[in-house]
C-alpha cells in the first residue's frame, strides 16, 4: 500500500467521523435554535401549523411583557449572585483542599479522603431534612445565607483538584519552599496558575448546578423577592402556562448566561477532564 493510498484512506476515516460530529452537534443544537427563533415570533406564527423556522414578522413584545409581569430581572440577579458565589468559593476552597490531599502528607490522609469520596454516593435528597433543621435553627430561611452556605464547598470538587494537583510535579513545590515561599505561597504562584484547566470545568459544573438548583431553594425559600430562576420558571408555567409564547422566552432568557458562562470557560474542560485522571 503506497502511501498516496494511505493518505486517501485517512482523509475517508476524517471525512465519515467530521460527518457524524456535525450531525451530532447540529441535533444538539436545533433545539436550542428553535427556541431562540421561536422566542421572537408573535404568537400566531408559533401555533401555525405546520411550524417553520422562518419569521416573518419578529418582535420583541413576549420579553417585555416577561419583564413587565414579573420581576424577572430580580430573579436573573438572585440566580447569577448565588450561582456566581458557589462557583467561586468552590473553585477556591476545594483546590486549597485538593493540594493538601494531593502534596501534603499528615496521619489519616488517605482515610480522610475516602471518607470524603463516600460522601458523593450519598444521595442528596437524604441531607434535605437535616439541612433544613440546621438552615432554620440558625434563622437564614429566605435569605442568600441558606443558598450559599451549605454550598461552599462539595466533595467533588476536592477530587477534581485532588486528582490534577497530583500531576503537578514535586520538583516544582520544592523549589519555592527552598525559595522561601510559604504554603499559601506556593499554592498562589504556582499551583493556582497550573490548575486553572480544572477551575474552569469545577467552575462550569457548580454554577450550572447552581444555576439549574430547583429543590433546595423551593424548601428554604417562600419571599417572591427571594426567587431564583428556576422557581420563577415554575410559576410562570402555572400562572402563564397558556402564554406559549412567554413561557419560551423565559426558557430562553434562563439559558443565556449558562450559555455565556461555558462560550467563556470551554477551551478548559477537555483538558481539566483528562488531566484529572492522570494519577491515581
Amino acid at each position: 500500500m503506497n502511501i498516496t493510498s494511505i493518505k486517501t484512506q485517512r482523509s475517508f476515516v476524517s471525512l465519515i467521523i467530521y460527518t457524524f460530529l456535525t450531525l451530532g452537534a447540529l441535533t444538539m443544537i436545533m433545539p436550542y435554535i428553535w427556541m431562540l427563533v421561536t422566542s421572537i415570533k408573535p404568537i400566531g406564527e408559533i401555533q401555525t401549523y405546520p411550524p417553520s423556522f422562518l419569521v416573518r414578522h419578529p418582535t420583541l413584545k413576549p420579553y417585555l411583557e416577561l419583564f413587565h409581569l414579573l420581576p424577572m430581572g430580580r430573579y436573573l440577579f438572585n440566580s447569577l449572585f448565588i450561582a456566581s458565589i458557589v462557583a467561586a468559593c468552590n473553585a477556591f476552597f476545594c483546590s486549597l483542599a485538593g493540594y493538601a490531599f494531593a502534596k501534603h502528607i499528615f496521619p489519616g490522609r488517605d482515610k480522610i479522603f475516602l471518607l470524603l469520596l463516600s460522601a458523593i454516593m450519598i444521595p442528596y435528597q437524604v441531607n434535605l431534612i437535616p439541612c433544613y433543621i440546621i438552615v432554620k435553627n440558625l434563622g437564614w430561611l429566605n435569605s442568600f445565607y441558606a443558598l450559599i452556605i451549605p454550598n461552599l464547598a462539595m466533595a467533588f470538587g476536592v477530587f477534581l483538584c485532588r486528582q490534577y494537583i497530583m500531576s503537578i510535579p514535586n520538583d516544582l513545590i520544592d523549589a519555592a519552599k527552598i525559595d522561601g515561599c510559604s504554603e499559601f505561597m506556593i499554592y498562589r504562584i504556582i499551583i493556582f496558575p497550573l490548575i486553572k484547566p480544572a477551575l474552569a470545568t469545577l467552575t462550569i459544573f457548580t454554577f450550572l448546578s447552581q444555576w439549574n438548583s430547583f429543590v433546595w431553594p423551593l424548601i428554604v425559600i417562600h419571599n417572591n423577592s427571594m426567587r431564583t430562576v428556576p422557581l420563577a420558571l415554575s410559576v410562570l408555567n402555572s400562572q402563564f402556562g397558556s402564554n406559549f409564547a412567554m413561557v419560551i422566552v423565559a426558557a430562553t432568557v434562563a439559558t443565556m448566561p449558562v450559555l455565556i458562562v461555558f462560550l467563556f470557560l470551554q477551551k478548559y474542560i477537555i483538558q481539566g477532564i483528562t488531566m484529572t485522571g492522570l494519577k491515581g
